[in-house]
């Protein structure tokens, strides 16, 4: 019987290799998945010996930083869908990249191709190698790479990933295409107010102080903003400018970020759609490693940063070290406060039926579709409040003048003094 030698990455992250008597390759690969891990490498026995071994990564040194630095949302959706084609087709992913290092003609994604191959060649496993990359892949996506290494269905995940990908796309496509219509608005409005503020006003300034009559309340106030953003514009500039600078060195501190976070976690609507988006993330990462047997504290460890919020991150790792001590997840996670009822609830009764995992998912749905409907209902409240906004700005700039107009006309009329 034919014989091929493997290399694989157990689900504690370790680099394995041996020798397998099987049929054919597609064998073997399927042999190493159930029993040794996630393979990295499967040729005949006779061509291994030639093949590029296998190094310690401790022992090769710093490393030459990546020269891809940026990709586009949707290059990094097509590299995760390509190679997550070419592993769900039955190649290791040590074929897999090379293949996309032939195929990928952009220069950006053949170079990301090629180092994340050299990074695997030096013995370092993907979701290592992709931390080399952090303006292109953010902590999720790197967590999720490792939670598939761990529980060797890495294709499996990276189509749980492009899914992801084209999820946010939308969402963000939405979104913008929802705020079209109110930005025109915004706009047009500004203009507007720009145009009364520096060539009307003034114009009628001097036309009323002329008169030296009493101007009313709303003229005034016009008159007083017009003189401060003429006067003040530059102090109104250095101030926006001041806390902008203030907003990121206030952040870029671990106390400020989970402060941040934590707002950010609590802002009606868009801290809603954050909300929604995380429980649904989490209920579907958490039953894929479930059902794919990574234990729950390694599962956890792996997804505790799902979020890429320090504020959650904190409360996660309260949970991991819960169900240390032996707490049920759905105990652990209503003492955080964290998730809500409903989540926690349905939770608990997957953990008494013994379907965890499968739980986990119907949740996942659940939110899913709650996600949905907080987009559209926020979609749907943004233009009517731009445009009340706007009114409301534009409104009280031609009241301010027509109510100084309709007071010297008054003056004017018989027995009106």
């Amino acid at each position: 019987m034919p014989q091929f030698h493997y290399v694989a990455r157990t689900s504690k992250g370790d680099l394995v290799e041996g020798v397998l008597d099987c049929p054919d390759r597609g064998s073997a690969i399927r042999e190493v998945e159930k029993t040794k891990g996630f393979p990295i490498r499967i040729k005949p026995a006779g061509e291994a010996v030639a093949g590029t071994q296998i190094q310690n990564p401790s022992a090769l040194g710093p490393q030459a930083g990546p020269l891809v630095q940026t990709l586009s949302h949707d290059q990094q959706h097509l590299f995760t869908e390509q190679l997550a084609l070419l592993l769900n087709a039955g190649m290791t992913l040590d074929e897999a990249l090379q293949i996309l290092v032939r195929r990928m003609k952009h220069p950006k994604l053949h170079g990301l191709a090629k180092g994340l191959h050299q990074a695997l060649v030096e013995g370092r496993s993907l979701s290592q190698a992709l931390k080399d990359y952090p303006r292109i892949f953010e902590p999720l996506y790197i967590n999720m790479v490792a939670a598939g290494e761990a529980s060797g269905t890495l294709g499996d995940i990276l189509k749980r990933l492009v899914t992801y990908l084209a999820d946010v796309k939308n969402l963000r496509d939405r979104v913008q295409q929802a705020l079209v219509y109110p930005a025109v608005l915004v706009v047009v409005g500004i203009v507007m107010v720009i145009f009364f503020m520096t060539f009307m006003v003034p114009k009628l300034m001097k036309f009323f102080t002329d008169t030296n009559q009493e101007l009313p309340l709303p003229t005034r106030i016009l008159m007083g903003v017009h003189g401060a953003i003429v006067d003040w514009w530059w102090a109104a500039a250095l101030g926006v400018t001041g806390l902008v600078m203030l907003m990121r060195s206030w952040t870029a501190t671990p106390a400020g970020r989970k402060q941040w976070d934590a707002l950010q976690w609590r802002i009606p609507g868009y801290g809603s759609v954050l909300r929604h988006r995380y429980y649904a993330q989490f209920g579907r990462t958490l039953g894929t490693l479930i059902l794919n047997g990574v234990t729950l504290v390694r599962a956890l460890e792996l997804i505790q940063d799902i979020a890429g919020n320090a504020y959650v991150l904190e409360r996660m790792k309260l949970v991991q070290r819960s169900i240390v001590d032996g707490v049920a997840l759905s105990n652990a996670l209503a003492q955080q406060k964290l998730f809500p009822e409903l989540f926690v609830d349905m939770l608990a009764v997957g953990e008494q039926s013994g379907r965890l995992g499968e739980t986990l998912n119907n949740v996942a749905d659940v939110y899913d579709r709650e996600l949905d409907k907080q987009v559209k209902l926020i979609s749907t409240l943004i233009p009517p409040l731009v445009m009340v906004g706007i009114a409301v700005v534009v409104g009280f700039v031609v009241f301010g003048i027509l109510s100084a107009v309709f007071s010297m006309t008054k003056g004017l009329r018989p027995g009106g003094m």
